[in-house]
Order: structure tokens, then C-alpha cells, then sequence
């Protein structure tokens, strides 16, 4: 069945209406990005994100997500909008610029879902589709790419010409048949600046991450004790890194281009009152139902309670703030294990052994 003229025209035009910021779309089939995931979990870089492999198969071919699926509609909407370099601040922790604001699963995901049941209406015929906004056994960034949105960077990263690569990314599949995007070339060139600050050298190759080396992972993912050898290059983050984001040149404000935000999408992304820089002692002394008060519709929860902590813990002990050594004392002293043992650390790096 060959594409409807006009009808992917105003699939996009309904997608920008909805708020987007970029769309494109491209073929519903396996391409050499996804088929790449199989060649990087062997090589061990996925660590401990068991999810990626029990669905490699759907990954890889989206077509064994929505039988029948023809097309991918991919969209972006910019995040970070002011993303300008931000001192540090003595006796804080850095969290990453995503996770500041309101869910991006809540913001896209609704959006989403419209334009997904959008395209009936607009084909005149009963239409077969799925939406995923990071939720899905869905390769975003490689169909983004293979629909123009831009090209990925040798941080792994999406990258707009225009618009740099804060992007939240989603993609709805359907068993329409689409006419596809072009692909945007590479245009990372000889630049190595992601590669060469990157505080782990978690990438092993240009364009390829190892996983098990990048602190997003390690502040995030690990459910259990951070390794020690990325411990000290964690520094003050305590969610997140944005190393390789923050250097390249294509998200330098001189040359990114901010889009107009009439619906207030934007606004919503923007960080909420004390989270861009949060206070390590206020962390440190953080219970339970204080969390998940702070953190009520934030990305955030992708980390428990604990696991923010301990980032926490690494942070402290990297703050040189001995101010933060009687709440570091008292999760060393504490019944959990895991929390008590990066304590020790951190007390070791103040200075002040238990």
C-alpha cells in the first residue's frame, strides 16, 4: 500500500498543533541502529538493565510491537530551554536538567495519545496504533533519527541542528503507511568534546556508551552500592549526569535556537523551586513521606528513597562540607547496610572516620 499524498503533512501539522517541537516520521522496520542493541548487551555495556534484552526482539523491529505497523511519527519537545552554564553550588547536589520539572511522561504522554487517536480522523479509516514515551520495548532515538529529527552524536545523544539535544523524544507507531522524512547527516565532524569530558570515560568508542561506567546509570539504575572506582568523579550529582550534553558546541546558547512555547510545554519542563540545585544536608535528613511529597508527578521516582540518599552520601563525601558530617554520622551509624558503608566513605573523605 503505497503513502496517501498530503496525509503525512497533516499527521505533522496535527503533532505541532498538539505542542511538539519537531516531528518526522519514518518506516515501521529494523534498521542498523536497532539492530546494534544486540551487539552492544553482548559486549556487556547494559549492565544491569535486564529490561533491554528480555524485549531485544521487539526493540529491534517495531514491527513485532504493533503487527502491521507501517510507519513511525516521531516528536520531540525541547527541555532546558535557558540551559546556560551553571556554577556550583558549595554544599549542594546536582540534578539533571530532565528530571527538574513536571514527569516528561506526563507532559508528552497525553499529547501523545491524541495525535495517536488523531490519525483515524485524518485517514478516513479505522487505524491501528501505539504510543511510548520511554515506556515501551521502542528505540526512540534511532527512529527519531532515521526520521530526521536530527542525527545521533557520538554521546549517544539525538541532536538537532537547531535545537541541540535537550529533547524529550516519543514516537507513535501505526499501520499507516506514511511518506518517510530524509535522515539529518552526522555533523559532530571531528569534535571530541563529549568524549574527552565525560568525568568516567564511560565511552569506550565514539558512539557508543558504556553503560556501566556512565553515573546516570550508576545514580539511577543501580539499586545497589555505587562502584567505587566512579565515586569520586560523581562529584556533586545525586541524579543524572549532563557532562556530555553541557559540551557539546550544538548546545552552546550562542548557537541553539529556543522555539516559541504557546501552549506552555516548556514551562511545565522548567525546574520547580528547589530542585535545581538542592541543599546535600536537606537530602541527607529527607525521609520517606517527605520524598514522595517533593517528588509528587516528577521524574525523580525513577529513583526510590534509598537510592537518592546514597547518591547523596557520594556527594557529601565529595563536598568537602564538614558541616554535613553529623548527618553522614547518622546513616553510618544507621541499620541499612548499603546507606551505612557509602556513609563510611563519605566520612572517610571528610575527614572524620567513624
Amino acid at each position: 500500500m503505497s503513502a496517501t499524498p498530503g496525509l503525512a503533512e497533516r499527521v505533522k501539522a496535527v503533532a505541532r498543533g498538539l505542542g511538539f517541537d519537531l516531528v518526522g516520521i519514518a518506516p515501521a522496520e529494523p534498521s542498523e541502529r536497532t539492530r546494534f542493541l544486540s551487539h552492544w548487551l553482548a559486549r556487556g555495556y547494559g549492565g544491569e538493565l535486564g529490561f533491554l534484552a528480555r524485549r531485544a526482539g521487539e526493540r529491534e523491529d517495531p514491527r513485532c510491537v504493533l503487527p502491521g505497523a507501517r510507519s513511525v511519527i516521531a516528536v520531540a519537545i525541547v527541555y532546558a530551554r535557558s540551559a546556560a552554564a551553571e556554577p556550583h553550588a558549595p554544599g549542594a547536589g546536582a540534578i539533571a536538567r530532565y528530571a527538574r520539572g513536571d514527569d516528561y511522561h506526563e507532559v508528552m504522554g497525553r499529547r501523545l495519545e491524541s495525535l495517536a487517536d488523531a490519525l483515524a480522523p485524518l485517514a478516513g479509516r479505522a487505524v491501528h496504533a501505539l504510543a511510548y514515551v520511554d515506556t515501551g520495548p521502542v528505540m526512540e532515538r534511532a527512529h527519531a533519527a532515521r526520521a530526521g529529527l536530527g542525527w545521533i552524536g557520538k554521546n549517544t545523544c539525538l541532536i538537532h541542528p537547531a535545537l541541540g539535544s535537550w529533547l524529550f523524544l516519543g514516537v507513535v507507531l501505526t499501520d499507516l503507511a506514511l511518506e518517510p522524512d530524509a535522515p539529518e547527516p552526522d555533523h559532530c565532524g571531528s569534535c571530541r568534546a563529549c568524549l574527552d569530558a565525560c568525568p568516567t570515560d564511560a565511552f569506550p568508542e565514539p558512539y557508543v556508551l558504556d553503560a556501566t561506567r556512565c553515573l546516570a546509570y550508576a545514580t539511577i539504575e543501580l539499586a545497589g552500592a555505587i562502584p567505587e572506582p566512579l565515586r569520586e568523579a560523581q562529584g556533586a550529582r545525586v541524579f543524572g549526569c549532563d557532562v556530555c550534553q553541557e559540551v557539546c558546541p550544538w548546545n552552546q546558547p550562542a548557537r541553539r535556537s529556543v522555539p516559541a512555547d504557546p501552549l506552555g510545554l516548556g514551562t511545565r519542563l522548567d525546574a520547580r523551586e528547589g530542585w535545581s540545585a538542592p541543599s546535600l544536608a536537606w537530602l541527607l535528613e529527607l525521609d520517606e513521606d517527605a520524598w514522595q511529597r517533593a517528588t509528587v508527578r516528577s521524574a525523580l521516582r525513577r529513583v526510590r528513597h534509598r537510592a537518592l540518599v546514597r547518591n547523596a552520601l557520594v556527594a557529601a563525601g565529595n563536598s568537602g562540607d564538614d558541616t554535613l558530617v553529623p548527618s553522614v554520622r547518622r546513616h553510618a551509624e544507621g541499620p541499612d547496610a548499603l546507606l551505612a558503608e557509602h556513609a563510611r566513605w563519605a566520612l572517610a573523605r571528610l575527614a572524620d572516620p567513624l
